[in-house]
C-alpha cells in the first residue's frame, strides 16, 4: 500500500511547501525484542521489509498500537526512529510508556506482529561543508536525535552530544552516541549540571573550540530557546525535531498544525508533513 501523495493545497492562493518524493508504505513486521531499558523506557526492535529501511534520521513511523484494555484506540501513534540497521534489516524505537498506546505496545513480545506506516516526514539534513555539529536533547528527545549520530559518522562529521535527563539512568542513547565516536556530555538534574546556566556555559565552550558548525535539538522548549538564541548570536544554523500530537500522520487531517515565524511572518505548518524537522530559527515557543 502506497500513501505517497502530491503536495496538498490548503486553500486558494495559499503557498504550497515544496516536497520531495515520498515513498511510504504499510508494513506488518515481526518483533525481535521489546525490552525495558529503565523504569520508564522500552526498546523495540523490528524486522522490517527492505522498503522501510529507506528511513532517514529524524523521520518517524505511525504505529498501530494494540489497546491495553477493552476500549479501542482510534489513531496510530507517531514515533521517531531510534536506529536503522540496514545490514540486519531492522528498525529500532525507544519509547516512554505513558499513554494507552505505548502501554499496549509494552505488552508485545518477540515473535508477535506489529503494523507500522512510514517512513514519514522530513528528516535531518547535514550540509556537506560541516565537519563538527552539536546535538542537545532531553528526555525522549534523545531517542529522536540518536540516529543523527549514525548519519554524521557515515559522513565523517564530528558530534558533540549534550544529553540531558532527570537522572543518569534516563540517558537512553549515550552508548549509541559513544559507539560512533561522539563526544558525550551528560547533563543531569540530580547533580545540577542540567541547569540552563551550565548548559549555556558548556555550549559556549564548544563554540569557542570551533566545534559548533550547526545545532540540533529535540525534547525541551527551554533548550530549543537557548540554542535558538546562541545560534542567532553566533550565526550558527540549526534544526529542531518537534514532538506533536498527530492523527493520520500523512497531512490531510491538519491535527498537528503549529505556528512558525518565517521572514517575520507567522505561518501555519503541519508537523507531520512539513516536518517534524524544522529550521531552528523558525520554531516558536510552545
Amino acid at each position: 500500500m502506497n500513501y505517497g501523495a502530491a503536495p496538498l493545497h490548503p486553500g486558494a492562493g495559499a503557498p504550497v511547501t515544496p516536497e520531495p518524493e515520498r515513498l511510504v508504505g504499510e508494513y506488518v513486521c515481526n518483533i525481535v525484542a521489546n525490552a525495558w531499558v529503565n523504569d520508564e523506557y522500552k526498546h523495540l526492535v523490528l524486522d522490517v521489509p527492505a522498503p522501510a529501511l529507506r528511513a532517514q534520521a529524524g523521520q518517524f513511523f505511525n504505529l498501530l498500537c494494540p489497546s491495553p484494555d477493552e476500549l479501542a484506540l482510534w489513531a496510530r501513534r507517531p514515533m521517531s526512529i531510534y536506529a536503522i540497521d540496514r545490514q540486519a534489516g531492522r528498525l529500532e524505537f525507544v519509547y516512554k510508556c505513558t499513554g494507552r498506546g505505548t502501554l499496549g505496545m509494552a505488552r508485545l513480545g518477540p515473535g508477535e506482529e506489529f503494523n507500522i506506516v512510514g517512513p514519514l516526514g522530513r528528516g535531518f539534513e547535514l550540509d556537506p561543508g560541516w565537519r563538527n555539529i552539536v546535538v542537545l536533547g532531553r528526555g525522549v528527545g534523545l531517542a529522536t536525535l540518536a540516529p543523527l549520530s549514525q548519519m554524521a559518522a557515515e559522513k565523517g562529521v564530528g558530534v558533540t552530544a549534550l544529553l540531558s535527563a532527570r537522572t543518569e539512568s534516563l540517558i537512553v542513547s549515550a552508548d549509541l552516541f559513544g559507539d560512533v565516536g561522539a563526544d558525550v556530555v551528560t547533563l543531569l538534574d540530580t547533580d545540577g549540571t542540567s541547569s540552563l546556566e551550565n548548559v549555556e556555559a558548556t555550549l559556549a565552550d564548544v563554540i569557542a573550540a570551533d566545534r559548533a558548525e550547526a545545532f540540533f535539538t529535540c525534547g525541551s522548549n527551554r533548550l530549543l530557546q537557548l540554542m535558538k538564541r546562541l545560534g542567532r548570536e553566533h550565526d550558527i544554523p540549526g534544526q529542531v525535531a518537534l514532538e506533536q500530537t498527530m492523527a493520520c500522520g500523512l497531512g490531510p487531517c491538519y491535527i498537528c498544525v503549529r505556528t512558525f515565524e518565517v521572514e517575520g511572518e507567522l505561518v501555519l505548518r503541519r508537523v507531520c508533513r512539513d516536518g517534524p524537522v524544522f529550521d531552528i530559527q523558525e520554531a516558536v515557543r510552545w
